[in-house]
């Protein structure tokens, strides 16, 4: 940590590694960050910024698993440090040239997200009651990659909370509020990983604090993506610019029926993953289709239409009111026909990306985790429970310090 002395008063700046790898697990995003400031007079510069893939065999068992393959108690050890090790790996590559990091918020990789359950009258075969409580999983543990970084890590930010009711997603909705609004503009910013998440922000007057709200809007990329390695023997992971899907003509009466999925009408709070919108899905999506003789391309073309469509959906049926501008960020940030389709469906709102208002959209989610850890170590929450539907305000993650030597 640095203190600057500006006029008057002392600034203290920190230097802060954010590490995430999401629900496309494309490979691990690491953001080197200098944090001035910790509210409402937030402000990140991004240093550096890169993507480390997995390895080929190991991003292939993530997703496995993630589609839920079995795995015994000494092979989820094994994966727990390998994913360790690459986050580490990660951090010590992307400070090479860069100033030394004081910390290191990472938010591991997701294997498993239940939301909470609003009732059940199921018991587990133990013959307890379940819980009403969520659950999420993250693999890579903090105190691995704090031991082999030498640098103190924040992991496991969302465990918090779900402890008090809440959906531990999406979290990255409070650094939103403090990077992204604006004292005249109502804005939505919209990430759009495997999964899309949005944080409405209204206009800074009287207590809109309080007005932000947001939640998971449904699919991202994960079914586009797993299309694509269907329909390519996985010899390709993604639509690059959403060229292929351009070339296809979307299926309205599949993205009609598509909508009707419960997920789609539930008001937030409400979160999602790989457990509803995965290979199952995709594959009920394939089995559909069928009726309507539908190429690859068509098949791209639809879906991308549900991403953007549910999106569209949500803003209108459950925003307080629609935005002037949306922000995107993530992976489909990059997907020029899907950035065209929001564009046509949302407008007159326009549709840009964080980019523009000088926050990176290929590593905005880093950048999150990075200021969330900052926050941890303050003693600041980092939660907004109106978002996650948590009965108040939590410190959100484990601190690690390496071992001394």
């Amino acid at each position: 940590m640095v203190a600057i002395q500006h006029r008057n008063f002392t600034i203290e700046m920190i230097c802060v590694i954010g590490l995430m790898s999401g629900t496309s697990v494309d490979g691990i995003d690491a953001a080197v960050v200098e944090i001035v400031g910790k509210d409402v007079d937030l402000n990140v510069e991004l240093l550096a910024g890169a993507t480390y893939p997995y390895p080929p065999a190991l991003r292939e068992q993530i997703l496995a698993v993630c589609a839920g393959a079995a795995l015994s108690m000494v092979q989820l050890a094994e994966l727990d440090d390998a994913i360790a090790f690459h986050f580490a790996q990660a951090a010590q590559k992307i400070q090479i040239g860069n100033p030394t990091a004081d910390l290191i918020g990472s938010h591991g990789q997701t294997v498993y997200h239940r939301p909470p359950r609003l009732q059940s009258n199921e018991r587990t075969s133990l013959s307890h009651p379940i819980t009403p409580l969520g659950y999420s999983y993250q693999l890579g543990r903090g105190e691995v990659i704090a031991q082999l970084t030498g640098i103190k890590t924040v992991s496991n930010f969302r465990t918090a909370d779900i402890a008090v009711g809440g959906q531990g997603a999406p979290l990255v909705s409070k650094v939103d509020t403090y990077l992204f609004s604006s004292p005249t503009q109502h804005r939505c910013v919209q990430n759009i990983g495997g999964i899309g998440n949005v944080t409405y922000l209204p206009a800074r007057q009287g207590n809109w604090i309080e007005q932000v709200c947001g939640w998971d809007t449904g699919p991202g990329n994960a079914l586009l993506d797993l299309a694509v390695q269907h329909f390519t023997n996985g010899s390709q992971t993604y639509d690059k610019d959403g060229n292929w899907a351009r070339q296809g003509t979307p299926c309205e009466a599949l993205v009609k029926q598509w909508l009707t999925q419960d997920f789609f009408q539930i008001p937030p709070p409400k979160s999602t993953g790989r457990e509803l919108f995965g290979v199952d899905y995709l594959n009920q999506c394939l089995a559909e289709s069928a009726a309507y003789n539908l190429t690859p391309a068509d098949l791209l073309a639809t879906l991308t239409e549900l991403t953007a469509t549910s999106i569209a959906h949500s803003y209108r049926s459950f925003l307080p009111q629609m935005p002037d501008e949306v922000f995107l960020a993530g992976g489909g940030s990059r997907n020029l026909y899907l950035k065209q389709r929001l564009q046509t469906l949302l407008n007159p709102v326009q549709v840009l990306t964080t980019d523009e208002v000088g926050v990176s959209a290929e590593f905005k989610e880093a950048i999150a985790f990075a200021v969330l850890a900052h926050w941890r170590t303050l003693g600041f929450p980092g939660n907004l429970p109106q978002v996650t539907g948590a009965s108040g305000d939590v410190l959100l993650g484990n601190i690690y310090s390496p071992a001394a030597v």
